[in-house]
C-alpha cells in the first residue's frame, strides 16, 4: 500500500524494513556500528532515539541516562556534548550526535523518536539547517513534542501521531465515524497492553485515509510474516537480518 503514498520516506513498493535503532538485539544500539551495519545488510530506513545535552547538541541515544548502554549513570541533559564524547561503550562506540548519522548515511532515511521536549527545538533547527526534510519522520509518545515540530517545520513534516490519535483511528476501523488531525503516517505496537493495536480493521481504516502503518517492534518471524500479510506499510525490528531472511523469502528483498 505505501505506493499511494508520495512522500519520499515512503515511496517503496513493499513494506517498508526498518532497522529498529540500528538494529538492537544484533548490535550496540543507536551507535554508528550498529547503523552501518544495517546499511550493510541492505537497509535504506533507521529509527533512532534523540535527547539534547546541557549545551543543545542533538544526539541519538534512548535513555535519558547512560547507564544500560556505556555504564555510566550521568543524564544526557545534564551533560555538554564535549563531556558526552569522551564517553566509549563496552565495544568502543560512541554516543552520536544526530547530524553525524545524517552526514555519515546521505542516503539513509530515519524515524526519529523526539525522546523530550528539550530535544525539539535544535532537532527542527538541525533538520533545517541540513535539508533532510524528505529523509525523516518524526514522533514521540507526548504527543506536545510533535505539535512543537510540527509548528516548526510545518506541513511538509512526515510526523506520527501519539496514542489519541491511534486510538481515533482504531475506532473509525470499527465503524465510528471520528475525525483525524492530517498525519500520513503511523508507528505503532501490535500490540498494546493486551490489546491488540494492528488488526485487519486497523489496517483497512487507515489505507482508507490515506494513511501508512508502521509496525514497533517486531522481532519474531511468524510475528512478520502475519503483519506483511495483513498488508502493513513497514517493520521496524531489533533483528535486522532475520527481517531480510522473511523478506527474501516473500521475494521482497532487495528493497527497491
Amino acid at each position: 500500500m505505501t505506493s499511494m503514498h508520495t512522500h519520499p520516506f515512503l515511496n517503496t513498493p513493499t513494506a517498508l524494513a526498518i532497522a529498529h535503532r540500528g538494529g538492537a538485539l544484533e548490535c550496540e544500539e543507536n551507535t554508528l556500528p550498529a547503523f552501518s551495519h544495517a546499511v550493510a545488510l541492505g537497509y535504506t530506513h533507521m529509527e533512532l532515539d534523540v535527547h539534547a545535552t546541557r549545551d543543545g547538541v542533538v544526539v541519538v541515544h534512548h535513555d535519558p541516562d547512560l547507564t544500560r548502554v556505556f555504564k555510566d549513570p550521568r543524564r544526557i541533559a545534564d551533560m555538554d556534548y564535549a563531556e558526552l564524547r569522551q564517553l566509549r561503550s563496552p565495544k568502543g562506540a560512541e554516543v552520536p550526535k544526530l547530524e553525524d548519522v545524517l552526514t555519515q548515511l546521505p542516503t539513509v532515511c530515519i524515524a526519529i523518536e523526539a525522546k523530550s521536549r528539550a530535544v525539539v527545538a535544535p532537532l527542527c533547527a538541525l533538520i533545517q539547517r541540513l535539508g533532510v526534510m524528505d529523509r525523516i519522520s518524526i514522533g514521540a509518545f507526548d504527543p506536545a513534542r510533535t505539535e512543537l515540530a510540527r509548528q516548526s517545520l510545518g506541513p511538509d513534516l512526515l510526523w506520527s501521531p501519539a496514542h489519541g490519535q491511534v486510538a481515533r483511528l482504531w475506532a473509525r476501523g470499527w465503524g465510528v465515524p471520528l475525525g483525524l488531525t492530517d498525519f500520513k503516517l503511523v508507528q505503532v505496537p501490535a500490540v498494546w497492553k493486551g490489546v491488540p493495536v494492528v488488526t485487519p480493521r486497523f489496517v483497512r481504516a487507515a489505507h482508507q485515509a490515506g494513511i501508512a502503518v508502521q509496525v514497533w517492534t517486531v522481532n519474531d518471524s511468524a510475528e512478520m510474516t502475519r503483519l506483511l500479510d495483513m498488508g502493513v506499510d513497514g517493520l521496524m525490528t531489533d533483528r535486522p537480518t532475520l527481517l531480510r531472511e522473511v523478506l527474501t523469502q516473500r521475494g521482497a528483498w532487495p528493497l527497491t
